[in-house]
């Protein structure tokens, strides 16, 4: 493999994150370690340093919490004016995104980057503000703590007692284009403390005896330089990626014990894992599969898993790499991720094949360039340690590969008995075929045998004297000589070829079970969805049993019903240490070995969303190296799908609660309004009549009276509107149907709005022809009630309203119309949602009643719209379907008894 050459993918992916990042704006973070170490007093400062440079600096959000020197540093910065937020009766005061939006300056300061904002804002939290800002190319300086980043809340509440509730994700300080660290000591914070320039003096006491202990702060100070440290690493290696920089740079220790399938390997992974504590260094433990050791023995694979598990237990992280030369793969694995000591097993003694092609030691020695290379022997003392050798071929390859050296012989000999004429070379290319048939089915050490056969039986039958191993002239000895080369080289080279093939095919199931679970799990879109196809993937790749824990509110995994094998409080113990710890257990495994399954996280960033536990049905299935990567891989694909079905779940509730939210503000301010209005008059028409200087006139004492019903009856039809549209929104609203003309329901509605009809042309056409209706009276009348109304409101006082109805197809299609302003266009749904009023409504009201209008006419199983009507004015349409068939009245009723309407059955 040649790794000198660029990787084609890579260099599009570099291509695609330089565009990415000439559209986005760059996002600087000013990280620190606790409340008080200056962070906004240093963004601040940087700001007017590029102020000083003529950028464009806008503050959009900056705390000063008090502090004098703070504020002064704000003195002539522009300042986007915070946006007024009512929440729970109490005015607050947020970042204004749109304006920041509007502004779109070179640079804009958000500080406090993990602040929750209002409920009803855009976003949830600020950081998501922020990311909208740098989508819009702005960049933005912003700071932030610590203990805010998801990874570390546990740590964090494990050092200082307290749960830290704002939380970002780290992948956002790991975006960053920037991050600086402001840093102080303990005691220079405590003694910040005690001055006061952190929270007031009786504060300030209390946060030292608890927060802002020395040793709390000592440890965060730490996780902040840790983070900083790690930051600026990745920096480093993007740089040096960046610009194809291949050799390492020791800036930091990070170590490479290399693993094969040998009893050495433990030794190895020991002797490296103290040495990366000495030097306090990361460390790897990698693991080079190659076509020649895919044959390994079940012992063999055994010494590898055990060796990489060792490694994981022991703090490092086992790697898995494929290519077909070990050194080469060693290094480009070491270069790529800036590995500075490579640790090799000494080898205690060398065999012919390293005398003639050099060992891994020399090869590594030879091209590591400034990468250290240790060879060590690992552990003092024991037994010297076994050659781990591939798996033999069985005896039966043996006698079938001899068996092939046989039929050129054969075939030979019958051409000769038949007097064909058949030279020593024709000879020759009938064994070299026989060579490459037995290579390409057999493995090396039967091919090998192949090889030596036919040159002994070419001799025997086909160089005179015949039927003898010698041979009259002497150049026949370099024939056999070559020929035996050519058999081998054809021999190991056809092996090689198959091997790929079979590598290749390998691959090409791994990444169809993959793509197939990828592509099935997308398509789901419930739960049990989810789980179903999980299981049936892992059912026909590893032809198990499997079950799969969720976790309940408590944190708590049980097994998804119904489990597909015998599931008991042992078994779901290991399932939730699993869950908990984030790493495998259970059969096969170091960890709670005697479970009946092996139990694997579905595991996201920074928690587990599940469990998965498979019953292997062989006791090596999973310890193969091949087959263990699969599964990981199975089960990280699963684990990314429930993490999104749990993220938009989520996004769900949270949206319904910020629109349960929206509505209860509007509901609750809608009604202070419209209930204090009529419970005003009521009030003040109550207590003149009671006055005792009231009015003795009879016909003003009348009027008073008449007031006091007239709003009483506004408040009733205000609470029936809410009433209805609790019914509608439960499902409650039963439809009673009996048989009803339009014109008669229409006439009520209009007796009913008389008082808010006044002053108005009403125009009624309702056909002479139009069939009766299978309507619920009340619900109906209702409707034509709630849209006339409506029009009242929303149209210029004495403008005409038109009514009428006309025969559809099984259906009557009921018209209200009005000349008033219209609906706004793309409005047209928008005025059916709750609570929403044109901005011309004139009269009381909360915005529900034409919401009422489509339950009720939905129930009754038609359709309600709004067109623009021609020559202005809003045009509003329902359907009432016919269902069964309509009665007839008799000509002349007076002769017959009383026609009373059929009664339908109820619907709901």
């Amino acid at each position: 493999m040649n790794h000198s050459r660029p990787d084609p993918e890579d260099l599009l992916r570099r291509v695609q994150d330089e565009e990415l990042r000439a559209r986005r704006g760059r996002l600087k973070i000013f990280l620190g370690a606790a409340p008080g170490v200056g962070k906004t007093f240093t963004m601040l400062e940087a700001a007017r340093a590029k102020r000083a440079e003529g950028l464009d600096v806008v503050v959009g959000v900056a705390e000063t919490h008090g502090r004098s020197e703070t504020a002064a540093l704000l003195e002539g910065l522009e300042r986007i004016p915070k946006r007024p937020v009512e929440y729970r009766e109490t005015r607050l005061e947020e970042f204004d995104l749109d304006a920041a939006i509007a502004r779109h300056p070179a640079l804009l300061l958000v500080d406090e980057l993990a602040h929750t904002n209002v409920p009803g804002s855009r976003h949830a939290k600020r950081w998501q503000d922020v990311e909208e800002l740098l989508a819009r190319g702005i960049n933005v300086y912003t700071t932030l703590n610590v203990q805010h980043l998801e990874s570390l809340n546990d740590v964090v509440a494990g050092i200082t007692g307290v749960q830290v509730r704002e939380t970002i994700p780290d992948v956002v300080l790991e975006r960053a284009d920037e991050v600086e660290l402001v840093d102080v000591t303990a005691d220079a914070l405590q003694q910040r403390l005690r001055e006061g320039k952190v929270y007031v003096p009786d504060a300030a006491e209390r946060a030292i005896d608890r927060f802002f202990r020395k040793g709390n702060l000592i440890a965060l100070r730490e996780l902040a330089l840790r983070r900083t440290a790690e930051r600026v690493d990745a920096q480093m290696r993007g740089y040096m990626a960046e610009r194809g920089i291949r050799e390492t740079w020791a800036a930091a220790e990070r170590l490479l014990v290399c693993i094969g399938p040998s009893p050495v390997a433990a030794r190895l992974v020991r002797a490296t894992a103290r040495m990366a504590t000495r030097l306090h260094a990361d460390w790897v433990a990698l693991h080079v599969e190659t076509l020649g050791n895919q044959r390994l023995s079940a012992t063999a694979r055994e010494e590898l898993v055990r060796a990489l598990e060792l490694a994981a237990q022991l703090g490092g992280r086992p790697v898995t790499v494929s290519g077909s030369s070990v050194a080469d793969e060693i290094l480009a694995y070491a270069r790529t991720h800036n590995v500075n000591r490579i640790v090799v097993g000494k080898p205690e003694r060398g065999g012919w094949r390293d005398r003639l092609r050099g060992s891994l030691l020399d090869a590594l020695v030879r091209r590591s360039g400034a990468i250290e290379v240790l060879a060590i022997t690992g552990e003092e003392g024991g037994e010297p340690a076994r050659p781990v050798l591939p798996q033999r071929a069985p005896w039966g390859e043996y006698a079938a590969a001899a068996s092939v050296a046989l039929v050129p012989t054969a075939i030979g000999l019958i051409l000769r008995a038949a007097e064909a004429e058949l030279s020593t070379t024709d000879a020759a290319m009938l064994y070299l075929l026989g060579v490459v048939v037995a290579a390409s089915r057999y493995r090396q050490g039967p091919a090998a045998l192949t090889s030596v056969l036919s040159i002994a039986l070419f001799d025997f039958a086909f160089v005179p004297p015949y039927y003898t191993f010698s041979f009259g002239d002497a150049r026949y000895g370099l024939t056999f000589a070559v020929m035996l080369v050519v058999a081998l080289m054809m021999s190991r080279l056809t092996a090689r070829v198959r091997n790929q093939a079979e590598a290749s095919r390998e691959r090409e199931r791994h990444t169809a079970t993959l793509y197939a679970l990828s592509r099935d799990l997308a398509s789901a879109r419930t739960s049990d969805e989810l789980i179903g196809l999980t299981l049936k993937h892992l059912h026909d790749t590893f032809a198990t049993e499997s079950v799969l824990f969720l976790p309940d509110t408590a944190g708590r995994v049980r097994p998804v019903e119904p489990p597909a094998y015998a599931i008991d409080d042992r078994e779901t113990g290991v399932a939730q240490w699993t869950y908990d710890q984030r790493q495998p257990a259970g059969h096969g495994t170091s960890t709670l070995p005697a479970a009946v399954a092996l139990y694997v996280p579905l595991a996201v960033s920074d928690r587990s969303v599940g469990v998965l536990g498979i019953r292997p049905t062989g006791r090596h299935q999973f310890r193969d190296p091949g087959q263990r990567r699969l599964l990981d891989a199975l089960a990280g694909q699963a684990a990314v799908a429930f993490e999104r079905f749990t993220l938009a779940e989520r996004s769900r509730r949270t949206e319904v609660a910020v629109e349960a939210e929206r509505l209860r503000t509007t509901l609750l301010s809608s009604l202070s309004h419209d209930l204090r209005t009529p419970l005003g008059a009521i009030e003040g028409a109550g207590t003149t009549l009671l006055h005792d200087d009231g009015p003795s006139d009879a016909g003003a004492r009348r009027e008073l009276a008449g007031t006091i019903v007239q709003e009483s009856q506004r408040m009733s039809r205000l609470v029936a509107n809410l009433l209805d549209m609790v019914r509608v929104e439960t499902g409650a609203l039963e439809v009673q149907r009996e048989w009803l003309p339009l014109s008669d329901v229409a006439g009520v509605a209009l007796i009913r709005t008389e008082d808010q009809l006044e002053g108005r042309r009403v125009t009624t056409d309702f056909p002479p022809s139009l069939p009766l209706v299978p309507v619920d009276e009340v619900l109906l009348e209702q409707v034509f009630v709630n849209l006339l109304e409506n029009a009242a409101k929303h149209t210029p006082a004495g403008s005409p309203i038109d009514i009428g109805a006309e025969e559809g197809n099984d259906e009557v299609v009921v018209t209200v119309a009005d000349r008033g302003p219209g609906v706004p266009a793309g409005e047209e749904e928008r005025v059916f949602d709750k609570f929403q009023r044109a901005g011309g409504a004139t009269g009381p009201g909360v915005g529900l009643g034409l919401t009422i209008c489509r339950g009720i006419v939905t129930a009754h199983g038609g359709r309600i719209w709004v067109e623009r009507r021609p020559g202005g004015g809003a045009l509003f349409r329902f359907t009432i379907p016919i269902i069964g068939t309509p009665p007839t009245l008799e000509a002349e009723p007076t002769d017959i008894e009383p026609w009373t309407a059929p009664t339908l059955p109820s619907s709901s």
